[in-house]
């Protein structure tokens, strides 16, 4: 665990702008519909039809910006979303190039500074590369800032020693309040390297001076069949201020299961930017599920939190509906929803890898 942070002159940190937890009032989740088929060999077919779902389980209680390749497959995504009856006036469709469109990645980070009983919108556009792994990638980072000119929000290119800092919005969860999660896996590994040179005190101010992070709790690996060298969100993710929920691996012959403890102990006794002292929240895995001979990387932590909703991925597994009743309980004012999931997770991400929510400016709303 890091200590506490203070962000650099000049930064939007500085200057007031924090990152918002996902419970925060939202004014629309951001969403690309699919078109790269190689994410889902063999089942894209089903794919649309999930992501029609995903839709009309968001739109019942906010906007979606459903970003589309042309005018082709907007007429293809609003046939789609329209026998899944999903509310098509409560869609915005925006029109933007991307190689694949997993918008928690490549899609902007928003930020928030509070003014009074009010509250300004702003954005961090991190440098997407791929998870340094995928060659098709430049279409996906240029195209978070032309949809952002067209938000016209105020922009921040985190930069460091004139470099652009590379950062995946599922390598990160925040409380709003100034912790955040992350992997030592994903962002510190030498071997996987998005910030070559940066190191732990690099990462750390530059997720201060940007995203408002005074204290950053580090976790280790991340879950098996995760291809992007893990990502938090599948693996530990705050329900409220001083309160995480942690993916949990009771099987001693499973490959999480160590490492998955290895992080409970991490957090044993560790405090929040607040001071307060974590309380963890065990959550099941559900059992391992392969697609021709490759583990995928099914979690229960990759759901996504909405205005009205928390909206969880299932995968026709007896822990479903344990799953679905511990995050229940933590999230009392929301309705929580099992989205099928088992297609989905063949493109190695689900409904959170999939999503980015933009902050609702004006009143402030937790």
């Amino acid at each position: 665990m890091s200590g506490v942070r203070a962000p650099r002159r000049g930064t939007p940190a500085a200057q007031g702008f924090r990152m918002p937890a996902e419970w925060e009032l939202h004014a629309a989740t951001w969403l690309a519909w699919p078109h790269h088929t190689p994410d889902w060999p063999g089942k894209f077919g089903a794919i649309p039809w999930a992501f029609a779902e995903i839709v009309r389980a968001i739109a019942r209680s906010e906007r979606v910006r459903l970003i589309v390749r042309d005018a082709a497959y907007e007429a293809k995504a609003r046939r789609a979303l329209g026998q899944a009856a999903a509310p098509l006036e409560r869609v915005d469709f925006w029109r933007a190039t991307t190689d694949r469109g997993w918008l928690r990645d490549m899609g902007p980070l928003f930020v928030v500074r509070e003014k009074g009983d009010r509250r300004e919108l702003g954005a961090t556009s991190w440098r997407f590369n791929g998870w340094a792994k995928y060659p098709n990638w430049r279409r996906d980072d240029a195209a978070k800032d032309r949809l952002l000119r067209r938000l016209r929000v105020r922009t921040w290119q985190p930069t460091v020693a004139g470099r652009r800092v590379v950062l995946e919005g599922g390598a990160i969860d925040v409380d709003g309040e100034g912790t955040l999660l992350a992997t030592e896996e994903c962002l510190l590994s030498p071997v996987q390297a998005r910030n070559p040179g940066l190191g732990r005190d690099g990462t750390e101010q530059a997720l201060c001076d940007f995203l408002g992070a005074e204290r950053v709790v580090w976790l280790g690996d991340g879950i098996a069949g995760d291809d992007t060298h893990g990502h938090v969100d599948d693996l530990a993710r705050f329900v409220r201020p001083g309160v995480v929920v942690l993916a949990s691996e009771d099987d001693p012959g499973d490959v999480n299961h160590r490492a998955l403890a290895e992080n409970r102990e991490r957090l044993q006794g560790v405090r929040d930017a607040r001071g307060r002292p974590l309380e963890v929240v065990p959550l099941p895995m559900p059992a391992p599920l392969r697609f021709a001979g490759t583990r995928l990387p099914a979690s229960y932590l990759n759901f996504l939190v909405t205005n009205g909703a928390v909206l969880v991925p299932t995968f026709n597994d007896p822990m479903d509906r344990i799953a679905l009743g511990v995050l229940a309980e933590l999230f009392p004012d929301r309705t929580v929803v099992g989205i099928h999931a088992v297609d989905l997770v063949w493109g190695f991400g689900t409904l959170h890898c999939l999503t980015q929510q933009e902050p609702a400016p004006g009143v402030t709303l937790r």
